[in-house]
Order: C-alpha cells, then structure tokens, then sequence
C-alpha cells in the first residue's frame, strides 16, 4: 500500500501559529506571551525594555524585539523582520497607557499627544505594517486574527479620563471600522476591553509614579488581574475559524461602570 493510501493513524498535525504581542514587557502584555507560549503558540515579545523581555523570554522561551512603536521605520523594521522569520498568524496590539488624571481645563497636552501617539497611532501602525503578512496567513491556514486591547474607557467617559477615554473610544473605531472594511477576508478583528485591571504599572504610570494613589486604585474590592485578560485574549484566538468574538468586555464584578466600584463587600 502507497503511502498516498494508507490509512491514518491519528489527528492531523497542528501548524504551528505565531502571535506577535507588543506591550510585552509587563502587564497584560507579558501575562499574554506566557499564556499563548503555554497554549503552544510562537510568541514574538515586542517592547522598549530589553531587559524585561530578556527575563520573560529566558521564563517563557519567546522571542523578543525591542522597538518603539511611535517610530514608523522601526515598526516596518519589525514587519520585514517577521516575514524573514516565518510570518504571522496573530497580533496582539496591547501597548497602551494612560498619562494624568486632570479635568479637561487643566488638561496636559504632551499627555494627551502622548496617550494618541501609543495607544491610537502604535495600534494603526502595526496594524497597518503586519496586515499584509496575516492576510498570507490566513489564505494558508483559514484564518488570522488582529486582537486589539482597548479599554471599557472605550465604552464611556469619567471625570478627568477625556484624555484616555478619547484615545481608546478612536482605538475602538479604528477596531470596528478595519473589521468592516476586510470582511470576507481570512482576518478576524478582535477587540477586548477590560475594565479595572491591577498590574504593577497602569496607575503607578498614570499617577505619574504616586504609589499610594495608584494602590487606592484598587482599594476595597477584587479588580481584575492581568491573566484574566490573558486569559480572554487566549479565549478570542482559540474559536472556530468562523466564529469572530467582535467585542468582549471584560470588568471585576465589583465594577458596574467605569466610575462606579463597589468597595468593601468582599467581592
């Protein structure tokens, strides 16, 4: 009997897939690389700080790539640098932040700037740089995935975050509208918007490296911890590839909207 012929003996073999994850170096990102490298994915680590991607690639075994995503030649860099090392199945488009807390009288303008620059520009330019690269993936193995992570800032506004809840509310736009615009294609759009996650820098960051106001952040009740969204993120990407999860927003039960959390029932 041919080799053509003969019977099969067990499942057919999984190709490998190949996530890109920017804001790796801490957060969600890097609860997501550890995710995806255990669910069995190639994960390419991409962030400004070598020497977190260093420890996470020696926990995890992923690849890493330095890069500042304000920096168009840099984010084509990383494009032709995937696609000299096997392409892409998945991005995920976590780098984000926000800068400042002030009423909009009293608003910063480089926050502002600075919060567009990453969280709406970063997200469109690798979006933009990869897209050719998951669209090849897709016609290959049926299906690629662009996974955007916004905010529930996206979904509503609160006093002192018309700086943050503008840029996300554009990031999730860009997210729906790019989702209308490839339809029919191999390319899923995936968005997943957490409400209060404590990781070790958002409100550090945001509170402009305050920790006791960035710790009364989470005060009094149970927020969401950065494996939850891994865990989402791992969820969307894992559907049958005809099953798009367009929106998943994803809050501590705690938190009914963006300014109103209940603290100090246990939850």
């Amino acid at each position: 009997m041919s080799d053509s012929t003969a019977p099969k003996t067990g499942p057919e073999p999984t190709p490998n897939r190949r996530a890109l994850v920017t804001g790796a170096s801490s957060g969600i990102g890097a609860a997501t690389v550890r995710r995806l490298r255990s669910d069995g994915w190639d994960v390419v680590a991409a962030a400004r700080r070598a020497d977190r991607l260093d420890a996470l690639a020696a926990e995890t075994g992923c690849e890493v790539y330095v890069i500042d995503l304000t920096d168009d030649g840099a984010v084509a860099d990383l494009a032709t640098h995937l696609t000299a090392t096997g392409g892409l199945d998945a991005v995920v488009n976590n780098a984000g932040g926000a800068f400042g807390l002030d009423r909009v009288e009293d608003a910063d303008l480089d926050d502002w700037r600075r919060m567009y620059e990453i969280n709406v520009l970063g997200t469109l330019r690798v979006t933009k740089a990869v897209l050719p690269l998951l669209r090849e993936a897709g016609a290959d193995k049926g299906v690629a995935d662009v996974v955007n992570v916004t905010s529930t800032a996206a979904q509503g506004a609160y006093e002192g975050g018309a700086g943050y809840t503008g840029a996300k509310h554009a990031e999730h736009m860009l997210s729906q509208t790019l989702r209308w615009e490839i339809a029919g294609e191999p390319v899923r759009v995936i968005e997943v918007a957490p409400g209060a996650v404590a990781t070790e820098e958002f409100s550090l960051v945001r509170f402009g490296g305050d920790a006791e106001k960035a710790a009364a952040v989470y005060e009094g009740y149970t927020p969401l911890a950065a494996d939850d969204v891994a865990d989402t993120i791992a969820w969307t990407l894992s559907r049958p590839d005809h099953v798009n999860i367009d929106l998943v927003t994803i809050r501590p039960r705690a938190q009914a909207h963006n300014s109103k959390i209940v603290r100090g029932t246990g939850v």
